[in-house]
């Protein structure tokens, strides 16, 4: 096992342990007041959803995992789940991830189809400073719901890198696409995709330079099984150095899962993975460009 993987690997455990740890509790009167009265909510609001109506009964669609407290504010855990099952005539086409306070609060946007099984997401984020942080969940039929926390974090987009820069450029590009070896055809799987990328933010100082390294991160993640898409995502900066997710897709019979990361830089790093009745668990990149 090289470095690279064991570094992968790594940061599965630890992310899997902090979801664990992390664990629900009821916001203070000051932390609800702050997420009800964000004036840059209200502004991103009127700019995603217009006069649309959101529902904030939580417990109804979304299990929204955030730590109170970041560990690390450059590397904070985060979890969506929903609690319905998808099918073709309903199901959840995107999850909105709102970090309030973050010089670039649409954090990301995840994109669904029936073919996923399950609109579940995990990943890690940079939080900038104490922040309400936001998981919108929108049907394919038009509803809207919301899950609501608080957070307190603090310079995790201006902190510098954690890994050595020349050496994260050396390994920019290489992707693992990992699934269980015994793939449930019919039933969601659970993927996990790990990009090597510095994913910068152009906010943080080279402590040796002086200078800022310009913002260069993954932009966009595109997901399909056997040539129809399954998972997308429209991300930036907030998302941590290393872009890490783990999603659903349902197999029907087997076929090639995908995976093509684009960057700031316009380039393309592509994943495959064989899935039949005794699955490779991992594959690395196998195009880039």
């Amino acid at each position: 096992m090289n470095a690279t993987v064991r570094a992968f690997l790594a940061c599965t455990l630890l992310m899997a342990g902090a979801l664990v740890q992390a664990e629900p509790r009821k916001a203070s009167p000051a932390e609800t007041a702050a997420i009800e009265s964000s004036e840059i909510w209200a502004k991103i609001q009127a700019q995603l959803f217009g006069q649309r109506k959101i529902d904030p009964n939580t417990d109804s669609l979304i299990e929204f995992d955030v730590p109170a407290r970041a560990d690390d504010a450059a590397v904070v855990p985060v979890s969506l789940r929903t609690r319905m099952t998808a099918t073709p005539e309903r199901f959840v086409s995107r999850l909105y991830l709102i970090i309030d306070k973050n010089p670039s609060p649409i954090s990301a946007v995840f994109s669904f189809t029936p073919d996923s099984g399950r609109a579940d997401i995990e990943t890690r984020v940079r939080v900038e400073q104490y922040t309400p942080i936001r998981a919108i969940a929108e049907l394919n039929t038009g509803e809207l719901y919301m899950a609501a926390r608080f957070i307190k974090a603090s310079g995790g987009c201006s902190a510098p890198a954690g890994k050595d820069a020349e050496a994260a450029l050396a390994n920019i590009g290489k992707m693992r696409l990992r699934v269980d070896p015994e793939v449930r055809f019919n039933e969601p799987n659970l993927v996990q995709l790990m990009v090597s990328h510095p994913n910068t933010s152009g906010l943080s100082m080279d402590q040796v330079s002086r200078l800022y390294a310009p913002a260069y991160y993954v932009r966009s993640v595109a997901v399909s099984y056997g040539g129809k898409p399954v998972f997308s995502a429209d991300v930036d900066f907030s998302i941590s150095e290393n872009p890490h997710f783990r999603f659903y897709f349902l197999p029907r019979t087997p076929g090639e899962l995908k995976a093509e990361v684009l960057d700031t830089q316009d380039k393309s790093f592509v994943a495959r993975l064989a899935v039949g009745e005794r699955s490779a668990s991992a594959a690395p990149a196998t195009d880039a460009r």
